[in-house]
């Protein structure tokens, strides 16, 4: 005799699974379930890694005895800068976009391929170092500002710093953000496998684009 005990017992018993059987064919016609569930098409619940202090990466043992690095709260990564061929480890600052769904955006959650923004200040110092200028003179808001005064150079390190300085520009949409201290990035890790968040910063047409997104988010709001 059934009884409504066993449906409850089946419920909690369920695995996430990832297999395909599942599913119908191309052609719209249902698959007979030829096999159990095996052990190789578990799934496991979603990280949905924080952007929070106090970070938390917890190893997990998967198949065949190797370890993933699940993260569940992360505030800091390493960036690149791909125009100068830089990267820095800097803070994570917001979660700005994600084009699959708002919630992660309002939930503060980092996954791979979201935009964020992250702390401008160790690409500036970087900047200083390099080119021998602060770049905030660069932006808008710096042409007002009165210039530091002049750091005593060998005649060998400023005569580099010229040539480097020659013909080099900064794109006009980046320097606007140096001058808030933020800059968008985007993710290029998976938080919740390898326990990083790990990215590039946006620069050129896909910097535009993805102002222009969240531009859109923000009128529709």
């Amino acid at each position: 005799q059934f009884h409504p005990s066993s449906v409850e017992s089946f419920r909690v018993n369920m695995g996430i699974s990832r297999d395909s059987l599942h599913k119908r064919r191309r052609t719209g016609g249902k698959q007979p379930r030829w096999h159990k569930k095996r052990k190789y098409e578990l799934g496991r619940q979603p990280s949905m890694t924080k952007l929070a202090p106090n970070a938390d990466v917890r190893p997990v043992r998967v198949r065949g005895g190797n370890t993933k690095f699940r993260a569940l709260r992360l505030d800091a990564g390493n960036f690149s800068w791909g125009s100068e061929s830089v990267t820095r480890k800097t803070r994570l600052l917001d979660v700005s976009y994600n084009a699959s769904n708002n919630d992660l955006v309002r939930t503060q959650t980092l996954v791979k391929n979201c935009v964020i923004q992250v702390d401008a200040a160790p690409f500036r110092a970087w900047y200083k170092r390099h080119y021998g200028e602060d770049i905030i003179y660069l932006t808008k808001k710096g042409k007002g500002m009165e210039p530091e005064a002049p750091v005593k150079r060998s005649a060998s390190v400023a005569a580099k710093i010229a040539k480097r300085n020659e013909n080099h520009k900064v794109d006009v949409n980046l320097l606007d953000q140096f001058a808030t201290g933020r800059l968008y990035a985007c993710v290029t890790s998976r938080p919740g496998q390898c326990g990083r968040c790990d990215g590039y910063i946006l620069e050129g047409t896909e910097l535009q684009f993805y102002v222009k997104k969240m531009q859109k988010k923000k009128s529709k709001a």
